[in-house]
């Protein structure tokens, strides 16, 4: 085996966790995955034997990488933040494969995401790398420009924003199960009135179709149990709606035609849902696939 080869052996033991945090960051597999792909190319200019910490060598690479798409999008996007919806990870009920399970550690679901694009990117940094990967703030701090007492603020107030937000809720899986299927139940038979009881009144529903101008966000229980309605009323012959797990939570997948037409996630607390969210963009749809759920 040749230098070469030898290093990329050992860059492949690292990948899973180094795409677990990249997805973390942005929200966005394909972006995780250039994140990734851009610490193997520097990784391969340089002289691997000289690297004592391989692991967090490639951690501070990836996080800087993931701090400057994220600084770079908040200059960029087109598209209003409050409906955009992160990139879902997909499986059937029964189980997820351990890379999924590596990237879903310490998840509740889509809902977590949504709120860590709401933080500043050193925010999002400090929290992902601290509470959910043990890095040291020693490590973080050079990453961020800050001291590690900085590092560590930024860090508390992402948390405090995380643990305040009322989308971080229920965490029991028979629960959400079960509040899931009844919502799907009450969709599918068009019941305004079951939909109002299980929707907290102040909930949100967002739903990302992939153009800024066709993305809508809808506040209230009445007006989301309306569009919820009309969504049910517009499925036809060749369309199903699926339980399914997105990120690890109950969820809903709308298939038409054997394509994958919509995926809906939910965050619930106290026995409500209180939001929503739709991903109908058909490009990043169309990249998932549905092969695990043939048989189900």
């Amino acid at each position: 085996m040749d230098d070469h080869d030898w290093l990329a052996e050992r860059f492949e033991g690292h990948r899973v966790r180094l795409r677990a945090v990249a997805y973390r960051m942005l929200g966005s597999l394909s972006e995780a995955d250039d994140a990734v792909q851009e610490a193997w190319l520097r990784l391969s200019r340089q002289d691997g034997s000289q690297i004592e910490n391989l692991g967090g060598w490639l951690t501070t690479v990836v996080a800087r990488v993931c701090l400057n798409m994220l600084q770079s999008r908040k200059v960029r996007r087109e598209e209003p933040l409050d409906a955009h919806v992160p990139d879902p990870l997909l499986s059937p009920r029964a189980a997820v494969d351990p890379e999924q399970q590596a990237l879903l550690a310490d998840s509740v679901g889509l809902a977590l995401l949504v709120v860590l694009d709401t933080l500043a990117p050193a925010e999002r940094l400090a929290f992902v790398l601290h509470d959910m990967f043990d890095v040291p703030f020693q490590e973080i701090a050079p990453i961020v420009g800050r001291s590690p007492g900085a590092a560590r603020q930024l860090a508390s107030r992402a948390r405090r924003r995380v643990k305040g937000d009322a989308r971080i809720g229920e965490a029991d899986p028979a629960r959400q199960r079960a509040i899931v299927d009844a919502f799907l139940t009450a969709g599918r038979d068009g019941d305004f009135e079951a939909l109002l009881q299980m929707l907290d009144p102040d909930v949100v529903l967002r739903a990302d179709v992939g153009a800024p101008t066709a993305s809508r966000v809808f506040r209230g229980a009445r007006a989301v149990a309306k569009q919820v309605v009309a969504f049910g009323r517009r499925i036809g012959p060749g369309s199903e709606a699926r339980l399914a797990l997105v990120n690890g939570v109950a969820g809903i997948i709308g298939i038409s035609d054997g394509q994958l037409a919509s995926v809906l996630s939910f965050a619930i607390a106290q026995r409500k849902i209180v939001e929503i969210d739709i991903l109908a963009d058909p490009e990043r749809l169309s990249q998932i696939d549905l092969v695990e759920f043939q048989d189900e």
